[in-house]
């Protein structure tokens, strides 16, 4: 199944609906109306029907993939019915982004990004990356979704974009060991870590993780595919494009880490949450810096991942007026 979040307008502005998503078709279905619609015909009244499909279906993804088999079990119904008066026309859909995770996890597993990004930067990789299936966190407040407009702080010079899969989480859990993972993977969507190279390369050598280079924006949608459609997660067709051009193409294949091993390290002395998202890190060729090229406002940027579908996104003008600190003095 295909899974996303779409806004719809209600009385107080727009609300959030889970959609099953049906591309072949051209439309979405309101689940939470489909289930209405079902529950009614088999005699609930208005107002129960409403309590109990919003329990099921509520406007956060992360929320109703807590529920576990029961939402599933709930998605699957609406699936096999397809109510034609739940439909919406998938062209009319306004989409968030496909989760609302508690927080971003962002890998770097793919060994041709590795030795790309580092023969740019001139630097080799380090040898820590060949230890632990190394990763960040990000702030879950700027993450927008298909057909949204990125926002570009006017502090940033050299705009990328970066071609991953999005790794969904569909159970809590901790302390994971990789032969353990795998049932805890709801889902796979498509993510976009827009990267400002120029301020990576100040904020890196400080230790601290990236802060300004990426939390402004991480694109994660158009929907989520739940994880039973795909058959090999090492062999994912997987494509960028900008402003209709081909930039990158390639495969989910040859990782140094596998999707187990990265899940269960993230787990590790803490808990993943359900909905939360975890990049698997940037295809080889998968970003512009690997290319000598760059974004510019107003480029459209296309991410395509083979079984998900493409996640749009149109770069915003610079914001101009933004501090930035004045650089101190040297005090060693």
């Amino acid at each position: 199944m295909k899974l996303g979040r779409i806004a719809v307008n209600g009385p107080d502005g727009d609300v959030a609906r889970l959609v099953l998503v049906l591309p072949e078709e051209g439309r979405v279905i309101d689940l939470k109306r489909a289930s209405v619609l079902a529950l009614e015909k088999q005699g609930a009244t208005g107002e129960s029907a409403r309590r109990l499909s919003e329990a099921l279906f509520p406007g956060s993804m992360s929320a109703a993939i807590g529920l576990g088999e029961r939402f599933l079990d709930a998605a699957r119904r609406a699936d096999k019915e397809r109510p034609d008066e739940a439909s919406i026309p998938i062209a009319e859909a306004k989409w968030l982004p496909a989760t609302d995770p508690s927080v971003v996890r962002d890998g770097l597993t793919f060994i041709g990004h590795i030795k790309g990004f580092h023969e740019k930067i001139g630097h080799e990789p380090h040898e820590s990356l060949l230890k632990v299936p190394g990763y960040f966190k990000g702030t879950p407040h700027t993450v927008i979704g298909h057909d949204a407009e990125v926002p570009w702080p006017g502090y940033i010079g050299h705009m990328d974009y970066e071609l991953e899969l999005g790794y969904i989480i569909g159970r809590r859990g901790g302390n994971l060991r990789p032969e353990q993972a795998r049932p805890y993977l709801f889902g796979i969507t498509v993510f976009n870590d827009f990267s400002a190279r120029d301020r990576q390369s100040i904020e890196m050598p400080i230790q601290m993780g990236p802060t300004k280079c990426k939390d402004f924006a991480y694109g994660v949608g158009p929907w989520i595919t739940t994880i039973d459609e795909f058959a090999d997660l090492d062999a994912i067709p997987m494509e960028v494009r900008v402003n209709g051009e081909t930039w990158g193409k390639g495969t989910s294949a040859n990782k140094l880490w596998s999707v187990d091993e990265l899940i269960a390290w993230a787990s590790l002395g803490e808990v993943l949450e359900p909905g939360d998202v975890i990049g698997s890190g940037t295809m080889g060729g998968g970003s512009a810096l690997e290319l000598d090229r760059r974004l510019q406002p107003g480029d459209v940027v296309e991410l395509e991942v083979g079984g998900v579908g493409i996640l749009r996104n149109r770069m915003g003008q610079p914001q101009p007026g933004l501090w930035w600190p004045q650089e101190r003095a040297p005090f060693m």
